[in-house]
């Protein structure tokens, strides 16, 4: 109850405060507050001064209030134990509260600093290297401040910010006003934000649009179909002035179904300290239609005590017209099954409906109920309009991973064995979690695989659950569920503060060991609900001692781009200040030395690595596919690899990465789906045979069927159908097509029994061209922006309606410098024949004698004003000769290299 009376105190001293000082005091009565005051003794009899909160304070003693987790230290209020005049002769002191941020003074530097545990910010002076260690040590200063992780998480120059937003209808808008409530948690990391929708009572949404200050569009994006209940997602490089936006709590968020009745729900959002502490949440909706209101509850239980601490974010639930803020009566409770287990009663202000409580020593039926999503917490707003909004209470939901890696050099007696272990959790609203586990390159058999607690004492192990009665020693995996939970343990695994320990029959206390810890979801297309690669010094050819390990997810998209997360324990950062993540592909498998694949995915600090590898070539996404690609970690003491594993991913990559201007494909449905009038105000649209197309788009033109056209950026470029040379003796030009293909029919005397396989009766669709072709035809491939390779050939196989292509086989040559002597040509010829002129050879380009061209410069593009020429193995390059004008009116347009005369004009030539 100590807390209940800080909370109350303070509450009372700033409200009482406030309305004092609008001048409310003679309108309304002193506000019952949430918590009753309780009247608590004096550390010893005769003393003067101030209790709060459990704590004494002397007469005239300042301090910032306490109120525990998840609120901390209240840096921005102030408390002063204010002697009272004396009362039969003792003098009293009366505990006063109020906000000093007011009072912070004008700052004239361009980026002022918020340090932690301070109210007010901060100019930076200079950037010396001690004022910036300075600033470091404040930042961690403070335990109640989470806002900043550690050093051993984030990378250099690297922090966390965590933002939430209640989502509700919106009643001024021209769509029915909704009565879904969905909730976001956002994370920005650099200019990448992060987000994790959950959501009630509304459809499954198609769209998320980022509002800024003005409410225009800042970033759409679309939800993939099939997605679950849980939205994931990322806006990557989110530009500096909607950084400061976001940071001042000036944006909005929205979301809209497309399905059935269309909603939009919306909300703003806003930063919280509640949101590092938060283990337990719920979604609180209304069963009215139409209600246009909801709200969040986040808990946490108290880190010893069974103290339920809650913030609730309320949104719609108070009615209020007025312009000043007036208070409102609340009823809280806290329910099962229908039935009270607690009530709380207060006053919120219309202006600021946020609440706090806490709920003391919850029983252990509460706390069960608590564990299996069983309890319900309902808010009501009591007078003349009583409204209500409830939800269940259930562990803490975010796109992140709970997962944990296992080294020996993390054992409770640190070894350095070189095996590994792995694990990924996922927790259910019921308070069952699921585990997957594997382990590999172990000194001897597991003897017991289990889930602890932090011990108290070196050798004093505390065991929660034990895993081994579902471990494989054929597959050195563990797969099963823990379904006792206690709530205590729910907030302990969302807090990192459990951990997995391999015993084996060598290391009866552990050979490995791990932390259980949240890895934030990152927005990339890792395969997180599966078991990751293993990476350990067991792998490496010869194995390496180390008391290192790994794992890590590795995906190849649609567009043959790589996704990959590295995570490493156990490394000596003394020893590698730097570590780096290396993708191996080997020719086969077991030929470990072989480097000629290697490929350099990123330089990490700390324990992660994360990206996106886009240019790959043909013979590594094979090895990935077959399996024979490895991930390796090498660090300054194992320079060839300290841990690595084999990876596997099946692709259908055959061609290698896509383009640029493929991986904008799936941004066309989108575009594509648009209503002409949006069409018409996108500068990058294309109008074309009276019709508008979105940038990137393709079509067959009405004018020439036999024709190709693309959209780039207002520039229409049609191509016409190149047809691929057909071997056989007999073609036939089918109606309506543009080339012709091989006649394979034979004569009727030499025709047997019927045996016919049934052709695809549509023939094969090519998403290159978005086009159906014949059953048996052939053709080269249309890849926008670049038209027609001539480098393939595609056939359709008639009878499964599949498209096959497959790359011209070019000849063998025998020179050191093969030209391709033509942009279009597929293969290169030989430059250096006996009888021939010399080439030229200009940036990475061949010439013959006698060909000209505009030069290419880096930055510019093309020079359409400067011809270039070979004679005879020299480049030669001129600047187009412009005349002289003698006319007073000039001008020069972008497409011409030489500038006019407006009008009447008279020209002087040379």
């Amino acid at each position: 109850m100590l807390l209940h009376h800080a909370l109350h105190s303070l509450l009372c001293a700033l409200s009482c405060a406030w309305w004092l000082h609008s001048g409310a005091a003679s309108r309304l009565k002193s506000p019952s507050l949430p918590i009753q005051p309780e009247r608590e003794p004096l550390p010893f009899k005769g003393s003067s001064g101030c209790s709060f909160g459990g704590h004494f304070y002397s007469l005239e003693d300042k301090w910032h209030p306490d109120l525990g987790e998840p609120f901390g230290i209240m840096h921005c209020v102030q408390c002063h134990c204010e002697p009272q005049k004396p009362r039969r002769g003792k003098m009293m002191g009366k505990v006063n509260c109020k906000n000093i941020k007011q009072d912070c003074p004008a700052l004239d530097c361009d980026n002022p600093v918020q340090l932690a545990g301070h109210c007010c910010k901060t100019c930076l002076q200079g950037n010396h290297p001690q004022t910036q260690l300075s600033i470091v040590e404040e930042l961690h200063k403070s335990y109640n401040d989470r806002s900043y992780l550690s050093s051993e998480d984030v990378g250099p120059g690297e922090s966390r910010t965590d933002f939430v937003a209640v989502l509700t209808g919106v009643k001024d808008s021209w769509l029915p006003c909704s009565s879904g409530v969905a909730r976001v948690r956002f994370t920005l990391t650099r200019s990448s934000l992060t987000f994790s929708i959950t959501y009630q009572r509304i459809a499954s949404p198609s769209k998320i649009v980022f509002l800024d200050s003005d409410g225009t569009p800042a970033f759409e994006y679309r939800v993939p179909k099939g997605q679950s209940d849980m939205i994931c997602g990322v806006w990557k490089n989110v530009a500096e002035p909607l950084l400061r936006q976001l940071q001042s709590e000036q944006m909005r968020i929205s979301m809209s179904t497309s399905t059935g009745q269309r909603e939009e729900v919306e909300g703003r959002i806003i930063k919280h300290r509640a949101l590092f502490a938060e283990t337990f949440s719920s979604i609180l909706a209304s069963e009215e239609e139409n209600s246009a209101m909801g709200g969040i509850a986040m808990l946490t239980l108290s880190d010893t005590e069974n103290n339920l601490h809650f913030i609730l974010i309320l949104q719609g639930l108070i009615q209020h017209k007025d312009k000043d803020p007036v208070l409102v009566p609340i009823r809280v409770q806290l329910l099962y099954r229908q039935h009270v287990l607690r009530e709380i009663r207060a006053n919120i202000t219309s202006h600021d409906p946020d609440f706090a409580e806490v709920l003391t020593d919850l029983n252990s039926r509460e706390l069960f109920w608590l564990s299996r999503g069983q309890l319900e917490i309902a808010v009501a707003a009591e007078g003349q309009d009583p409204r209500q909004i409830s939800g269940f209470i259930t562990g803490r939901k975010s796109c992140d991973t709970i997962q944990s890696v296992m080294s020996s050099n993390d054992a409770l007696i640190p070894g350095k064995t070189g095996g590994v272990g792995s694990a990924i959790f996922s927790l259910h609203d019921n308070g069952t979690l699921h585990y997957q586990v594997q382990v590999a390159g172990l000194t001897s058999d597991v003897v017991s695989l289990t889930i602890e607690l932090k011990p108290r004492r070196r050798n004093k192990r505390s065991i929660l659950h034990d895993l081994t009665p579902d471990y494989s020693k054929a597959t050195g995996q563990t797969v099963g569920t823990w379904s006792r939970l206690e709530a205590r343990h729910i907030h302990m695994l969302l807090q990192n503060e459990l951990f997995i320990n391999v015993a084996t029959a060598h290391s009866q206390e552990g050979e490995l060991r791990g932390q259980i810890k949240a890895l934030p979801y990152s927005g990339l297309e890792a395969p997180r609900h599966e078991l990751p690669t293993p990476l350990a010094g067991h792998f490496v050819s010869p194995p390496v001692r180390t008391g290192a390990s790994g794992h890590a997810w590795v995906s190849v998209d649609k567009h043959c781009h790589l996704h990959y997360e590295i995570l490493v324990a156990g490394l000596s950062q003394t020893d590698d200040l730097t570590v780096n993540a290396r993708l191996h592909g080997l020719a086969e498998i077991g030929e470990l030395d072989d480097n000629t694949h290697m490929r350099l995915l990123t330089g990490f600090y700390g324990s992660k690595a994360q990206g996106v590898l886009k240019d790959i070539s043909v013979e590594l996404l094979k090895h990935l596919d077959q399996g024979t690609a490895f991930i390796q970690v090498s660090t300054k003491m194992n320079p060839q690899g300290e841990i690595r594993g084999q990876v596997h991913v099946p692709n259908n990559c055959e061609f290698g990465t896509r383009s640029e201007a493929e991986e904008e494909e799936e941004e066309l449905d989108d575009l594509l789906a648009k209503d002409p009038e949006e069409l018409k105000k996108d500068p990058h649209t294309c109008f074309f045979e009276n019709q508008h197309y979105p940038h990137g788009s393709s079509w067959t033109p009405n004018y020439d069927k036999c024709f190709s056209c693309i959209c780039q950026k207002r520039t229409v470029i049609c191509d016409p159908v190149i047809c691929p040379a057909l071997t056989c003796s007999r073609t036939i030009k089918p109606e309506g097509k543009c080339c012709p293909i091989c006649d394979e029919r034979k004569e009727p005397k030499d025709m047997k029994a019927p045996e016919r396989v049934d052709e695809h009766p549509e023939g094969c669709y090519f998403e290159g061209d978005q086009k159906m072709h014949a059953p048996g035809t052939t053709w080269h491939p249309f890849v926008p922006p670049f038209g027609y390779i001539k480098c393939a050939v595609c056939s359709c196989k008639g009878s499964t309606g599949e498209v096959h292509c497959e790359k011209v086989t070019c000849p063998v040559l025998t020179c050191s410098h093969p030209v391709r002597r033509h942009p279009t040509d597929c293969c290169k010829s030989d430059m250096m024949q006996a009888d021939s002129p010399r080439y030229c050879k200009f940036g990475k380009n061949y010439y013959h004698n006698g060909d000209s061209w505009h030069p290419w410069v880096p930055l510019f593009g093309e020079m359409k004003c400067i011809n270039c020429w070979c004679d005879h193995g020299v480049t030669k390059c001129q600047r187009k000769q412009c005349p002289l004008l003698t006319c007073s009116n000039i001008t020069r347009t972008e497409s011409s290299c030489c500038p006019e005369c407006v009008g009447k004009h008279t020209i002087i030539t040379f």
